[in-house]
């Protein structure tokens, strides 16, 4: 059985292939009633994890300790990293794979799926366009260790656009050459690709993205304003009427239509015995704004100057039902705007077209970052960058050979030091620039009396007088994925050792679950 999973931030949407149809995967909920989602949380109740619905219960208890959102805390985290929760502390990825578990458990036993207890389940899996390295590991090593087979990883706007062609060609509308510019929205991260399509051909050329903005923020918005419009402070409620109001908001926020003028809040969830708060639509639009704008931003300097190439602005992602994100996309590109009629599901149903071998899509993808490494230059006085994946580079597509740079030199030293690093722009000087996440540490013996040492960290890097060099070759493999593997050769001693990049060896701060996630970040920005 294969399927498309949007792991999303607060809801992760399943797709099954189902002889050249795509059906969204229905699961029980707790009420009685069928959902086409599945709760993306995760509950600490008395020592005990809790994932999924089970979670989604906990939250009217005042003794659990609810991990919402985790997906925000993936592009901090590595393999290492722990979760501080209901005083207990969990490594990242034990969370990540019992929440994956759990999803499993419910498609084989509480879902519409029609599928057998050991029938092996093969998954697309999306992630955020921006996601860097480690998140990507992270979620695909969490839905190995839960017992599916990952097929493979798609950008979440990428995907999107396949679900948009797929439209266009079942109805014969997709010309020669079709550039679409996907705004996904969704419950917790923004993403926006730039993706020239043809027949069954997708290419993304360029991709920009916001990884804490989303539907989660515009919720917590309007639970603000009826508290304050209420007169009840947010410390004064607790985990139970947090998640009620929160909830409550959603649903309102959801039934939002055009015309709507005043949000009324049922704040006797709140505190019993208050009264609805009356929230004027126009201050909650305010309020939201500058969120909006964000991703306009985002999405004019993904195209630079390309504005009048498009020839569609696809919408995808829930978050963007918001009447004020169609005003402000309206405005800014009229009636090339065009909104799936799966907002909440695009990209999972693009995933399962992926994921369909019969469907004959060829998608590539492109580096969303620059990842390099640092060196060593003018006998060790100065470090430079250098890139060896450039942001834009073309990834190789699903099933094709990795895609493969090589670096040779003579060694200098007894240990090689390799610092890696990506960032999301360089300066003219081609130094690292922007928002810059640090990967391994790796320590390479140059000298073959180090051969057989497996761990170098206790012994001194030095320059040696070697009488004759040895040449060190550094062979890079890129994935479909963006996933990066290095193999580091002594090519005169014959000797060799391979490592799967990503943010392992760096010590990571623990993420205490809370709750106030973007003003933590606007106040670390001022």
């Amino acid at each position: 059985m294969r399927l498309g999973v949007d792991f999303g931030t607060t809801r992760i949407v399943v797709s099954a292939v189902d002889r050249g149809n795509y059906p969204l995967v229905a699961f029980d909920s707790p009420s009685g009633e069928s959902a086409e989602w599945f709760p993306a949380l995760i509950a600490v109740r008395g020592g005990e994890l809790l994932f999924g619905w089970k979670a989604w219960e906990a939250q009217e208890d005042p003794g659990a300790a609810i991990v919402r959102s985790i997906k925000r805390h993936l592009p901090d985290a590595g393999p290492a990293t722990r979760v501080e929760t209901g005083g207990g502390s969990f490594p990242m990825l034990e969370l990540l794979t019992g929440l994956c578990a759990g999803l499993r458990h419910a498609l084989l036993t509480a879902s519409s799926l029609e599928s057998a207890a050991d029938e092996p389940l093969e998954v697309m899996i999306g992630v955020p366009a921006n996601a860097n390295g480690n998140q990507r590991f992270l979620t695909a090593e969490a839905f190995r260790r839960a017992g599916f087979q990952v097929a493979g990883m798609l950008n979440e706007p990428s995907a999107a656009s396949i679900e948009y062609g797929h439209g266009l060609r079942q109805n014969r509308a997709l010309g020669a050459r079709h550039l679409v510019l996907v705004y996904d929205l969704g419950g917790g991260t923004f993403d926006a690709s730039l993706v020239e399509m043809a027949d069954n051909r997708h290419e993304v050329l360029a991709s920009e993205g916001i990884p804490a903005l989303g539907g989660d923020d515009f919720d917590e918005i309007l639970a603000e304003l009826a508290l304050s419009q209420s007169g009840i402070p947010v410390a004064d409620l607790g985990q139970a009427a947090w998640f009620r109001l929160i909830d409550e908001c959603r649903r309102k926020k959801e039934a939002l239509h055009p015309n709507t003028r005043r949000i009324s809040i049922d704040m006797d969830q709140v505190q019993e015995g208050a009264p609805p708060a009356a929230v004027p639509a126009a201050a909650f639009y305010e309020r939201c704004q500058p969120l909006i704008e964000e991703t306009l931003h985002a999405v004019r300097d993904l195209l630079a100057g390309r504005e009048e190439e498009i020839e569609a602005l696809y919408v995808a992602g829930g978050a963007s039902e918001l009447p004020q994100v169609s005003r402000a996309l309206r405005d800014e590109f009229g009636r090339r705007v065009r909104r799936s009629s799966y907002t909440r599901a695009a990209t999972a149903i693009g995933l399962a077209i992926q994921a369909d071998s019969t469907a004959g899509y060829l998608l590539r993808e492109r580096f969303t970052r620059n990842f390099g490494v640092w060196r060593e230059a003018d006998s060790g006085q100065v470090m430079v960058f250098d890139p060896l994946f450039e942001k834009g580079t073309p990834l190789p597509p699903p099933g094709h050979e990795p895609l493969k740079v090589t670096r040779r030199y003579w060694a200098a030293h007894n240990i090689g030091h390799f610092r890696y690093l990506e960032c999301s722009h360089t300066t003219g000087e081609g130094r690292p620039a922007g928002e810059v996440m640090f990967w391994d540490e790796i320590q390479f013996p140059f000298d073959p009396d180090l051969a057989a040492v497996p761990d170098l960290a206790g012994i001194e890097v030095r320059r040696l007088d070697w009488p004759h060099p040895p040449e060190i070759e550094e062979t890079y493999s890129a994935d479909s994925s963006g996933a990066v593997t290095v193999t580091i050769a002594n090519r005169a001693a014959g000797y060799e050792r391979t490592y799967r990049l990503g943010r392992w060896a760096v010590a990571a701060e623990p993420i205490v679950a809370g709750r106030k996630r973007r003003a933590r970040k606007a106040a670390a920005k001022a």
